[in-house]
């Protein structure tokens, strides 16, 4: 079945927003074996939303439309779907009281125009929201199936789950079932020349690669008369895959994240952690606490983005700095040396770097890192260079600081020798 994306929002269009539902429901969708041809992105404006409308049922089975579901005046969605469909709105008792709730919990009082959105269209099957006052709405058509769904993603994403997901799979024959193989570490055209034959010659299972920040995602998809054998079949697939990338894969689990990984790590080995951050400053103890439970192995970050916090917090010496200036390997080296003598803690990272626009030269450009990793007293600093702007450097050092710690615990470990000194 083909399935189309329409996200409804004036500000998506102009750039004020990033289209982020696009993305997670198109990757969702495909999990469920549907072919997602096309996406379209339209303000809230009902003649273009009826064209788009005309075209998408014109070609395809399942429309999902995300946004302009919301209580003003420039909320569009549901009306011109409504039209288009010549399905009268009505005021829906239950959804009304919901509202009502919804309002009481939060000690505020509905204003008129949220009694809107409780006038949905008749013969529509409504879906729960609990995080908001729009409901998800499905309506059956002669030729196609129209979901709507509120535009934020806090609210569409457990409303696509709870709600869309077992609907939509109860319109596939079969099943679909995938996992997917997270590696860091590695580039995705590394990952790509290591696997290329398992994927010339991939029929059913199916392997997808998907680059991120520091990371590279394999997903393993394989489809079977029911979700037991489609999970039987990827099994073989997914073994093979970690032999191939043994020391690079952390985890086969959906909602283990790189940080969530190498925390686990840390507990399982009655280790503790602090860190030593300059050009990234915090965003790798950002990413640290949101591990629940993170307190009993991240101890402390210290955040030295100046030589001056460097040499009084750190004890880099003034020497150093001199001579190998702030983004150098020894600086590196001297910083995660200071982090664990002042913090007590088994082992450290520090990151100094470039992370521009501006500050790069010839010998040392923009995008130009250290990272050091000190664990139990073996201390490895490795140099990086990155490109894009600002944040991307600074994200990708942080995903490279949290790879590098894991790498070396490894080897901490004795699960590897890879990177030894």
């Amino acid at each position: 079945m083909i399935v189309e994306l329409i996200s409804v929002g004036t500000e998506i269009l102009l750039g004020n927003i990033v289209n982020t539902n696009a993305a997670y429901l198109s990757e969702k969708c495909a999990g469920l074996g549907l072919s997602c041809y096309f996406q379209t992105v339209v303000g809230d404006n009902e003649e273009r939303l009826t064209q788009v409308l005309k075209t998408a049922v014109g070609r395809s089975d399942i429309i999902i439309l995300s946004g302009g579901l919301g209580p003003t005046e420039d909320d569009l969605t549901k009306e011109t779907v409504a039209k288009f469909c010549h399905k009268k709105l009505i005021s829906n008792p239950m959804w009304r009281k919901h509202i009502e709730d919804y309002f009481a919990k939060k000690n505020m009082t509905p204003t008129e125009n949220n009694w809107k959105q409780a006038m949905l269209p008749e013969g529509a099957l409504v879906l729960d929201n609990p995080n908001g006052t729009a409901p998800g709405m499905i309506l059956e058509t002669k030729s196609c199936r129209i979901i709507l769904l509120p535009g934020p993603p806090s609210e569409l994403i457990p409303l696509f789950e709870s709600g869309v997901r077992p609907y939509l799979e109860q319109l596939t024959d079969g099943a679909l079932y995938s996992q997917t193989v997270k590696l860091c570490g590695v580039s995705e055209s590394a990952v790509e020349t290591k696997i290329k034959d398992l994927i010339d010659a991939q029929t059913n299972p199916t392997i997808a690669t998907y680059a991120k920040t520091g990371e590279v995602h394999l997903r393993v998809t394989a489809s079977g008369v029911d979700a037991k054998e489609a999970k039987k079949l990827t099994k073989p697939l997914v073994k093979e895959l970690k032999s191939r990338f043994e020391t690079e894969l952390y985890t086969t689990e959906e909602d283990v994240t790189l940080e969530k990984a190498v925390i686990d790590m840390l507990a399982a080995n009655g280790m503790t952690l602090t860190c030593a951050e300059s050009c990234t400053g915090g965003m790798l103890a950002a990413r640290l606490v949101n591990v629940p439970g993170c307190s009993d192995v991240f101890k402390s970050c210290t955040v030295t983005y100046s030589n001056k916090a460097k040499r009084k917090l750190l004890g880099v010496k003034k020497s150093t700095l001199q001579k190998y200036g702030a983004v150098s390997a020894k600086t590196a080296e001297e910083m995660v040396k200071g982090a664990v003598f002042t913090s007590k803690c088994d082992t450290a990272v520090s990151v100094t770097g470039l992370a521009g626009p501006d500050g790069g030269t010839k010998e040392k450009p923009v995008g130009l890192v250290y990272i050091g990793c000190n664990v139990k007293g073996t201390i490895t600093v490795e140099e990086y260079h990155f490109s894009g702007n600002r944040s991307k450097i600074r994200e990708s050092a942080t995903a490279a600081a949290l790879a590098l710690l894991r790498r070396c615990l490894l080897v901490y470990i004795g699960k590897t020798s890879f990177g030894k000194n």
